[in-house]
């Protein structure tokens, strides 16, 4: 019984480093919009490119406005297929996504899809499918936005 706790803590380490890699590529590729209005503004006028969605959630409980944001994003998600996740520390994720130095509103993140050719064939990325099927992993055990830990760094 206590392999349980062990398994589930290097899953979430290891899907903590998937993540940062995945955010990291797609940051140098151009391929990441950050801020709540700026991901709402992409999901609403091409929600086909949108792969990934970040929710950082260590301070929203205490902002109504930013949950009412989230449930909404959440919900539009749910219902374009897009694999979603929570992160623990905002701090963590403006350091991995902002530009240095500056604050940036990172309480939502997309990762976009790169298009490979004109017929709309997008590249995939093993980093990012990994997420992806951590995700539908979590949905069968009815963890319908789980929760990633970015690594120190």
């Amino acid at each position: 019984m206590t392999l349980l706790p062990t398994l589930i803590q290097t899953k979430m380490v290891n899907e903590g480093k998937s993540l940062s890699e995945a955010l990291l590529s797609a940051n140098a590729e151009g391929r990441l919009t950050v801020g709540v209005y700026e991901c709402a503004k992409i999901m609403n006028e091409d929600p086909d490119s949108v792969s990934f969605c970040l929710l950082a959630t260590d301070d929203f409980e205490c902002d109504i406005a930013l949950q009412i944001h989230f449930t909404l994003i959440q919900a539009f998600c749910f219902d374009n297929d897009i694999s979603i996740v929570r992160v623990n520390d905002l701090n963590a994720l403006n350091a991995l996504v902002g530009p240095k130095g500056q604050l940036e509103d990172t309480h939502c993140v997309l990762i976009t899809v790169r298009i490979c050719s004109y017929l709309t064939f997008k590249c995939k990325s093993a980093t990012l499918e990994k997420l992806h099927l951590f995700c539908e992993e979590s949905r069968s055990y009815n963890e319908w936005v789980p929760e990633i830990t970015l690594p120190e760094r």
